[in-house]
């Protein structure tokens, strides 16, 4: 989403638009068919490249999402920047794209950690400001305010049931829902097709 060429962080994009409403254009079908939006996002925050990232680690748990999330590029081995989740740019995702529903990939990357923070709100000069309403070289300056919830340290790798998650990891999930405003209908645990929850 914030490598589209419209709404992405200019000049830090891709030469096209990725946003849901460019997909009738390019496939050739008309929007009245699409009912259904699928927002895809990983439990924390990820950036290949250069651009702005409020919410980058440069510590030891920038190093662990990174180690455990594998984000390194399939094809160049680039490591990924890595960070905590930025429920304000999500958010903005949702809005633009129309986003029915939401999918949260790797909550298994987040097993170890005791603490866990969340991006609720960017502050800027001592005033909130929202994504759509500042530039790329605004989005440098600001300030993340967090939220920080308890970790679960326990293994979510393989559960398929939200039921049996731990407390701590619905918590994480609820909040997440809570902040973007789109319900959560999907979670993947593992890397393997069948460690996905179905909500």
């Amino acid at each position: 989403m914030f490598l589209d060429n419209d709404w992405g962080t200019y000049p830090f994009v891709t030469a096209s638009n990725v946003v849901s409403g460019n997909t009738t254009a390019g496939t050739g079908i008309s929007p009245k068919f699409v009912t259904r939006i699928i927002g895809v996002s990983k439990a924390y925050t990820t950036r290949v490249g250069f651009g702005p990232f409020p919410t980058e680690l440069f510590d030891k748990d920038g190093e662990t999402l990174t180690q455990r999330g594998n984000e390194f590029g399939t094809t160049t081995g680039r490591k990924r920047r890595c960070g905590w989740f930025d429920a304000e740019m999500i958010r903005f995702a949702a809005k633009i794209n129309g986003f029915t529903d939401i999918a949260i990939t790797k909550l298994d990357v987040l097993d170890n950690f005791s603490k866990i923070k969340i991006c609720v709100q960017y502050r800027l000069n001592g005033k909130t400001v929202k994504y759509e309403d500042i530039s790329s070289e605004t989005l440098k300056k600001i300030k993340p305010v967090y939220k920080t919830l308890n970790g679960w340290r326990k293994p979510t790798n393989g559960i398929k049931t939200f039921n049996k998650l731990p407390k701590e990891a619905k918590d994480y999930l609820k909040e997440l829902e809570k902040q973007i405003g789109v319900k959560i209908s999907f979670v993947s645990t593992g890397a393997e097709r069948e460690s996905i929850i179905t909500i």
